[in-house]
């Protein structure tokens, strides 16, 4: 069976085909770059537009398929942006009705899990997922994925690009934050904003604009912020983990790709006899891939949608989602 799946939950329209035995087939991607400025929803709904119908048939071509060859096609219903929600559910629909194949919407932040259990060996873990969007600490539980800590304002990613444009690092600076950082070697002072199992943000950015204009250094200042952020999700991950006894931890979203995020999670793990895992880098940021394969799971275990049940959701709650395929 083979399932193509199309993501837009913001900045990357992908366009994904894999089979049932988790083999990758075809996993493209097209990512809107704002001239300034961040994402206008509405801009990269419109970039979707321009890019989503060449990016199946590239995806079809890639896996050497025809489109009569899909099986069942998949898209992200949610959480994320309306507009670019609304593009890409536009474009599954009218690919499934016009095949008269099934049509499934899936969970983004859930399909981050899935391809990482499908594409590295971990089984059942806790996931550390941190992206622009979304920062959530995930892990099954009673028939659902359960989330154990998330932020409380803004996801980690879009702090980092917020406080990058601030900085003069320009859009998407994560990577550039994370250059800076390894030339830091003073640790300012920053709140740190853990609150239960859940943690904020934005508090952060301020303080650490703050510091900048009192001279610090940049260097430092992206230092003390990844040191101070990175600690939080490690210290909420941890506690997940001993609160449910998993011994994996999984990492996705496009801000694990930072490397000395990794090293303080792996360092966690190890100390508490546990193992970390982290998929390749293409499938750790939104992909197709990711909704086909968590798309074709929930087909085969049975859930159906009409076309009136694939109404996006910008708001769409992890835990919503009732698991009948695990």
């Amino acid at each position: 069976m083979i399932c193509l799946g199309i993501e837009g939950t913001a900045h990357t329209c992908g366009v994904g085909i894999v089979d049932d035995q988790a083999n990758i087939l075809a996993n493209e991607l097209d990512m809107y770059r704002p001239e300034k400025g961040g994402i206008h929803p509405r801009e990269a709904a419109n970039h979707h537009s321009d890019v989503v119908v060449s990016l199946i048939r590239k995806a079809t071509e890639t896996a050497g398929i025809g489109f009569r060859d899909v099986d069942v096609v998949c898209f992200s219903q949610g959480p994320g942006l309306g507009p670019c929600l609304r593009t890409v559910a536009t474009a599954a629909r009218a690919l499934a009705i016009s095949l008269d194949r099934p049509i499934v919407g899936v969970n983004h932040c859930i399909s981050h899990l899935e391809i990482g259990v499908a594409k590295t060996a971990s089984s059942d873990p806790v996931l550390l997922y941190a992206s622009g969007g979304n920062t959530q600490v995930i892990s099954f539980n009673n028939g659902r994925y359960r989330i154990f800590g998330e932020t409380l304002d803004i996801g980690i990613g879009n702090m980092f690009d917020k406080l990058g444009r601030e900085l003069g690092l320009g859009y998407y600076a994560g990577p550039k934050i994370e250059k800076l950082a390894a030339g830091g070697d003073k640790l300012l002072d920053l709140p740190y904003s853990v609150k239960g199992m859940d943690m904020a943000f934005s508090g952060i950015m301020t303080a650490a604009l703050a510091h900048r204009t009192r001279g610090e250094r940049l260097e430092d200042i992206c230092f003390s912020v990844q040191e101070t952020c990175f600690a939080m999700l490690t210290e909420v991950t941890e506690r997940a983990m001993a609160h449910i006894e998993k011994k994996e931890v999984l990492l996705g979203g496009g801000v694990v790709q930072n490397k000395r995020l990794r090293a303080m999670v792996a360092d966690m793990a190890h100390d508490r006899g546990a193992e970390m895992f982290v998929p390749e880098p293409r499938l750790c940021i939104d992909n197709g891939a990711m909704i086909a394969w968590t798309g074709l799971l929930m087909h085969n275990a049975g859930v159906r949608m009409t076309v009136e049940d694939t109404k996006v959701d910008q708001r769409f709650r992890t835990d919503e989602v009732v698991v009948t395929w695990r």
